[in-house]
């Protein structure tokens, strides 16, 4: 590519212009690499997941193709601005940490050389673009390919007719190029896109008779299907369309993985020797019924033999410990949207209960592993009967699913479970988002392949005692604290002091990730600072970033009550220069890598045995950041390897809380407890309003009596306040007192964090899960 020559002539149009012919030829120059790697021979691996939460490709897809600073340094000969590109939106195609993992997966899979490709959702608007007014979450489309989509390409040539009980629909698939270390494997992430059929696409007769809904009917109904990810499903109407969802991508991916099978002349029967399927989470279970389906309706295999194969094949990871979340559907609806996929399930439901009843199991024990269960259909039951392996995705949250949430399962099939530790890719997560920082490590370890073995990031710890290495290191965490203060004053018209110690937490919002505590413990340091209780407070700006499902109405509330938060605070005069709370707004892929970098601690406050893994702890971690945080996913791990003299961890641990709730009282902790009480009665004092909405007074009580499905303070806030608190004092403390032993320990973490490179965990699922 003649890159000069190309911006030239470009660098006048707008931003989102320059992105579309930077992209075309950055994918010409790729195309014929993309296509070898496409069509190597070889075991190949999938990796069905209703997110991929990709972000902005621009960047990091040059980065991984050693073309950043050619092109920056084009831009600059041309005199374009090269941080325009910032202007282009995220992919926003998920909601949180799993979508986040699957894009870190395929990453790191491109860049080791995996045969590993994607399948999900071409969703028209992704989440959300969240916007806060009057301090509530309001929810706007995200049109993410209002400009185009130059970074896909559509392969209608390869779309796939899908029927349900009620209507038909086709698949169109756009493949997204998965580039990892130069174009060495590229693979691809293919994203259905939902379309009528032609020939219902659009009904002449009723448009000329004036019934001009009506004759898009079809038409809208099919591009319902990926037009939003995660309708609300507390509607008989919300609940179909998940369904259709989950049926849509799983099983075009299936025809597709057995059609490009059958096209390198194997037979289905050989499909065990050339591919493996993982599903992430149970949205793609559904998969294993149309995978039967298929081998016995249209390959005439008979379905015995059709199980055996589909239980060598599939693979499946939890994502949860919480049993509620595992997934469930109502047979009736199954059976109205999938009518030959429910006879299906009947099928894989009796011949579990056979092998049962052949190995000696009692009536009532099959009864409790029942894949269908009265008039309940279990997602996850059924994953493990047809899956190969089945894992967690931390150490703890394994061991939590064998001792208890998936006990059982656990003694039926122990050789099926493995552990997997989540991880992140180093390319995105420090080489792209931090480049300070990856130059410093770069001269210390004398050369850039560490992006790509972070095990040697411990080599960093011998400078832990250099105090030159540790002095650059606190400016550049400076350099890019000064830069986030710049971007949230562009972006939100908020000023925040870069001197001030930055405490942020983001993530999803939802009760157990705890930002509720989080803002407890502010109006805590607040009264007492107003009080007099606390002194020599060094100045803090709380950061939060997350969004709500549109119809989570509780998480929500809490939204709301941060902002309140700020506000309050704000409005004192005496207050606001210790404590600054910032809510910023429509939180993403891109935000991320600017507030992960800036952050002096990550907030990982959890309640203990609720968060499988995380994956935004490790790249706080990676940056160089000490977590706050509980003894929960894998902070568990964090801990091991930066030591947790290098970190801050409070609160009840897992293995107590089951016997602690037995007798908690949230009330009475309150009640005894003056400094907590205040704190607790903002929701219901007027210290803070919902504008009469009730949202606070409904959490109110959701802590003090609990909701008919929880138990009072079912997260148990009430009861880690107080140490939670005083393990932020500590930290306040430590960065007063010895900010360049506190710089230190944010030194290790960055030396400790080299498990948790993605590489790591897909080399595990290649060599013990898929045999790559």
């Amino acid at each position: 590519m003649n890159l000069i020559d190309i911006i030239k002539s470009i660098k006048n149009l707008p931003p989102h212009e320059i992105h579309t012919v930077l992209s075309n030829a950055v994918m010409s120059e790729i195309a014929v690499d993309w296509r070898r790697s496409a069509v190597k021979d070889g075991r190949k691996a999938a990796y069905l997941s209703m997110e991929f939460l990709m972000g902005r490709a621009v960047y990091n897809n040059l980065l991984c193709l050693g073309l950043t600073e050619e092109v920056k340094k084009a831009f600059e000969e041309a005199g374009a601005d090269f941080n325009a590109l910032e202007e282009i939106e995220d992919a926003a195609l998920g909601n949180g940490g799993l979508g986040r993992l699957a894009a870190c997966f395929l990453d790191s899979a491109a860049a080791q050389g995996y045969a590993l490709d994607g399948y999900g959702i071409r969703y028209k608007y992704g989440l959300f673009k969240q916007s806060f007014k009057g301090g509530f979450q309001k929810e706007a489309p995200d049109d993410w390919t209002k400009y185009g989509d130059p970074w896909s390409v559509r392969r209608e040539d390869e779309a796939v007719i899908l029927e349900y009980g009620d209507m038909t629909v086709s698949a169109v698939p756009y493949d997204m190029p998965i580039i990892g270390k130069g174009k060495e494997n590229i693979r691809t992430l293919r994203l259905w896109q939902a379309e009528p059929i032609r020939e219902q696409e659009f009904d002449f007769a009723a448009f000329d008779k004036g019934e001009y809904l009506k004759a898009s009917e079809n038409a809208i109904l099919a591009e319902n299907i990926s037009r939003c990810l995660y309708p609300n499903d507390n509607s008989y109407a919300g609940l179909k369309l998940r369904l259709r969802q989950e049926y849509f991508f799983s099983a075009a991916s299936i025809r597709d993985i057995i059609r490009k099978h059958k096209q390198n002349g194997k037979s289905v029967q050989e499909l065990p020797e050339c591919v493996s399927v993982q599903l992430n989470d149970t949205h793609p279970v559904v998969a294993i019924p149309e995978f039967i389906r298929i081998l016995v309706d249209e390959e005439g295999v008979a379905f015995s033999e059709a199980l055996v194969i589909a239980r060598k094949i599939f693979n499946y990871t939890n994502h949860t410990v919480m049993p509620e979340a595992l997934e469930k559907w109502d047979t009736d609806l199954v059976e109205e949207i999938l009518p030959r996929i429910y006879e299906i399930c009947l099928q894989i439901n009796e011949a579990f209960i056979n092998s049962l009843y052949v190995n000696g199991f009692a009536t009532e024990k099959i009864d409790e592993l029942r894949i269908i269960a009265g008039t309940t259909l279990h997602m996850a039951r059924m994953a493990i009967y047809c899956s190969s392996a089945v894992n967690g995705v931390a150490q703890l949250h394994t061991d939590i699913l064998k001792a208890d949430v998936l006990k059982d399962w656990y003694e039926l099939y122990p050789e099926k479970f493995q552990n997997k530790t989540n991880g992140i890719t180093p390319r995105r997560w420090i080489g792209l988002c931090n480049p300070g920082l990856s130059d410093l490590i770069t001269e210390l370890l004398g050369d850039k392949d560490w992006l790509y073995d972070l095990d040697r990031l411990k080599e960093l710890r011998k400078y832990a005692e250099d105090s030159a290495v540790i002095a650059r290191f606190a400016k550049i965490k400076k350099q890019n604290k000064i830069k986030l203060a710049d971007y949230i004053k562009k972006h939100e018209g908020i000023l925040i002091d870069p001197g001030s110690i930055f405490d942020i937490q983001i993530k999803r919002l939802h009760e157990y990730k705890r930002q509720l505590l989080n803002a407890f413990s502010i109006l805590y340091l607040y009264f007492g600072i107003k009080e007099g209780r606390l002194t020599n407070f060094y100045p803090t700006t709380f950061i939060f970033g997350a969004k709500s499902a549109p119809a989570y109405m509780r998480a929500k509330g809490i939204i709301k009550y941060i902002n309140e938060i700020a506000k309050l605070i704000d409005s004192d005069k005496d207050v606001r220069g210790l404590i600054k709370v910032v809510f910023v707004q429509n939180y993403n892929v891109s935000y991320a890598e600017k507030l992960i970098v800036a952050a002096d601690v990550s907030e990982q406050i959890s309640t203990a045995g609720t968060e499988a893994s995380g994956t935004g702890n490790m790249k706080f971690m990676l940056n160089g950041t000490v977590t706050l945080g509980t003894m929960d996913g894998a902070n568990v791990e964090i801990v091991e390897e930066a030591g947790a003299q290098n970190n801050y961890i409070f609160g009840a641990i897992a293995q107590e809380l089951g016997k602690i709730m037995q007798t908690y009282e949230p009330r009475k902790i309150a009640a005894n407890d003056p400094h907590i009480n205040k704190v607790l009665q903002t929701l219901i004092d007027g210290t803070v309003s919902d504008n009469g909405t009730g949202l606070f007074r409904e959490l109110y009580f959701a802590l003090t009596d609990g909701a008919s499905w929880h138990v009072p303070d079912h997260y148990y806030l009430l009861g880690d306040l107080n140490s939670y608190i005083n393990a932020k004092l500590q930290i306040n403390a430590d960065y007063r007192e010895n900010h360049n032993e506190f710089m230190r320990k944010c030194w290790l973490n960055t030396a400790g964090a080299g498990k948790f490179s993605s590489d790591r965990t897909i080399k595990d699922y290649a060599e013990n899960i898929w045999k790559l």
